[in-house]
């Protein structure tokens, strides 16, 4: 499994690079009044540490609001920028559906002016790449806006005061049905029903342009901010079809993202399957965030933002579920001896190919069954087994076995490590 959630890593990490950003670390720990109060409902899930005289410090929560306050303190004004590292919430932890207490984030973001709507595309092109390359064949990016959810909270009656306690039961529409979140409208936050009835005449809606033209001659259309955000969400979607990811984008009106820290685009992106129980919950999120910098510059000094954070533990726990039949052993070869006697023999050809920088291991038994070392090749995902007997030792041979094909060749023993690399070169290839 770390294997495979490196190489994953590593496939996001070369996307990255390739948008241009560069590597930052933050610190694991923050203060915790830098932490607090960015969350909404989600703040309950902070880990705070025990205060033990000097400072409260709390463990980071995202990747995002450690990223603001770097960029406040060293007064940066423009930035492309990723990192990896972990992260920590106190949730409850169900390793099927990829949520842990103690995760890696992926996360690219731009700071900085830029022109309106371009850094936002990038964002969702880069998960579009990402799930691309891991193979992920059918997955939406769902987006949407503040902007224009704030319009439609305005333009159904909700107070200006409880627009962020509605946008996070709006929020939770992808995991609860729609009379489930009415009723926690209603009853636990004071919503009129009336109002709560047409607030889910719009956001059960989904769509692209279609639903964008819709919106736009419609009475919510009149409305300033509702129109500011629609005219945005144009531009996402009119970029999106020019980097060619429009197939796997929905404007969505669900989508709602209960983070206070957003400003303008929200996106998630999902993956989709025929079967509704193989569900990790969203895989990668993010949106702009123009205020953020600024709780941390002195003089309140803001600077747009706009990021999208890539959940590898989610990916990789879909992927696993998958590809099952797919191993990741980082071994290349296993070393095989078919009768007794013949450890010490395996040991000089394990110690050759580790001399040549070829991963390789044999089982740790002095007389291991033939069977029971091809099944440990097999179950482990070893591609290539270095077969040596008493008749091979004597005509200064060894036999290389494909375990994928199941064909062996004979090969002289000199030239054993060039015969290696060029086989495993091939399996690479194909």
């Amino acid at each position: 499994a770390v294997v495979s959630t490196q190489s994953t890593g590593n496939k996001i990490k070369k996307c990255f690079k390739k948008h241009g950003a560069v590597q930052i670390d933050t610190p694991v720990m923050e203060l915790k009044e830098i932490l607090t109060g960015k969350y909404g409902e989600d703040s309950k899930l902070i880990y705070e540490l025990e205060d033990q005289g000097g400072e409260i410090l709390a463990l980071r929560y995202d990747l995002t609001v450690p990223f603001a306050r770097y960029v406040a303190m060293k007064k940066v004004k423009n930035i492309k920028r990723y990192q990896i590292a972990r992260v920590y919430r106190r949730d409850n932890p169900a390793m099927t559906k990829g949520r842990y207490r103690e995760f890696y984030q992926c996360d690219v973001d731009f700071a900085g002016e830029y022109e309106r709507m371009l850094t936002d595309t990038e964002c969702v092109k880069i998960v579009c790449d990402i799930l691309t390359e891991l193979e992920m064949e059918k997955f939406t990016i769902k987006v949407n806006h503040r902007k224009v959810l704030d319009g439609i909270f305005e333009f159904c009656g909700v107070p200006a005061d409880s627009f962020r306690p509605i946008c996070s039961a709006v929020d939770k529409l992808d995991k609860e049905s729609w009379d489930t979140v009415k009723t926690e409208m209603v009853e636990t936050k004071g919503l009129d029903p009336a109002i709560a009835d047409k607030i889910g005449t719009f956001v059960r809606r989904k769509g692209t342009f279609d639903l964008l033209d819709e919106l736009e001659q419609s009475d919510l259309g009149q409305n300033n901010t509702a129109k500011e955000g629609l005219s945005d969400v144009r531009l996402l979607l009119e970029y999106c079809e020019l980097f060619g990811c429009l197939d796997h984008v929905s404007f969505d009106l669900s989508l709602a993202r209960g983070l206070d820290y957003y400003t303008g685009s929200i996106f998630e992106a999902v993956l989709e399957s025929d079967n509704p129980h193989d569900s990790v919950g969203s895989v990668a999120g993010g949106g702009r965030y123009d205020n953020l910098v600024g709780m941390f510059a002195p003089k309140g000094r803001s600077l747009p933002c706009v990021g999208v954070s890539i959940g590898i533990e989610r990916l990789f726990s879909i992927m696993e579920k998958r590809m099952k039949d797919v191993k990741t052993s980082v071994v290349k070869v296993l070393v095989v001896s078919g009768q007794k006697g013949l450890m010490k023999e395996r040991m000089k050809l394990l110690n050759l190919l580790w001399k040549a920088d070829i991963s390789a291991e044999m089982l740790y038994k002095a007389n291991p069954k033939l069977l029971s070392q091809f099944q440990h090749a097999e179950n482990e995902g070893i591609p290539l087994c270095l077969v040596i007997g008493e008749s091979e030792l004597e005509q200064g041979v060894v036999k290389l076995r494909n375990n994928h094909e199941r064909e062996e060749k004979t090969i002289a023993r000199d030239d054993l490590v060039a015969e290696t690399r060029k086989l495993l070169a091939d399996l690479e290839s194909s």
